[in-house]
């Protein structure tokens, strides 16, 4: 899978979705230049302090609530780590 048909896939979907917000996108973004990173590797396994800097966001309810809403409207499934040193995983769901 392709880096510019993962974000068309992304932006496409969200069109008119009033439910997405600058802050889900921003996350959505870092979580992919995370991947990219991480040599394409699904899921990624990372903490909210790999991600939050590269998504521009300061407050942790802020991310998670991004995380837990891309989870729900089925971009992302997050797998939340129950231990502070374990980071969580997060699969990208590829559509296609």
């Amino acid at each position: 899978m392709e880096i510019g048909k993962v974000l068309n896939d992304f932006f496409s979907a969200i069109d008119g979705d009033g439910r997405i917000s600058a802050a889900h996108i921003g996350v959505f973004s870092a979580l992919l230049k995370y991947r990219i990173d991480h040599d394409w590797s699904n899921p990624i396994m990372a903490f909210s302090r790999d991600i939050m800097p590269l998504a521009k966001i300061s407050t942790t309810v802020t991310y998670f609530k991004c995380l837990h809403d891309l989870h729900r409207l089925g971009f992302i499934r997050y797998e939340p780590s129950v231990k502070c040193n374990r980071a969580s995983r997060i699969f990208f769901i590829e559509n296609g």
